[in-house]
């Protein structure tokens, strides 16, 4: 196993600073977790709040502002009665998928490591 080299300090400084911004992109409780259940098709406000256990209407709300404002969800007002919101993942947050699954399996086998190890 080899770790990753980035070459010289500004190659450095570049490649450090995209890897801040997508870990603030994706950090937090909820961030990671409702991007999954968007992952399976577009839902309204009350079904995400359901499908995210544990997550507040206050809090659904300011993370999918969050999501909408960097370009992962797309928000769509239906013209219904009553009037009813539903979000999906834009094209750009697809490309989320495989670093989360690759965030997943490594924390599995970490957590394995550690709990053989204590």
């Amino acid at each position: 196993m080899s770790l990753i080299t980035i070459g010289p300090e500004e190659t450095c400084k570049a490649k450090g600073l995209a890897f801040r911004d997508a870990i603030d992109l994706l950090s937090g409780k909820w961030k990671i977790c409702i991007l999954q259940v968007l992952s399976r098709g577009g839902r309204r406000f009350k079904d995400l709040e359901e499908q995210v256990w544990g997550i507040t209407p206050k809090v659904l709300t300011k993370e999918l502002q969050e999501l909408e404002m960097n370009f992962l969800v797309m928000r769509t007002v239906n013209n219904t009665k009553p009037v009813t919101v539903s979000y999906e993942l834009t094209d750009h947050a697809y490309s989320t998928q495989k670093v989360i699954a690759a965030l997943v399996e490594f924390g599995t086998a970490h957590r394995k490591l550690v709990k053989e190890n204590f």
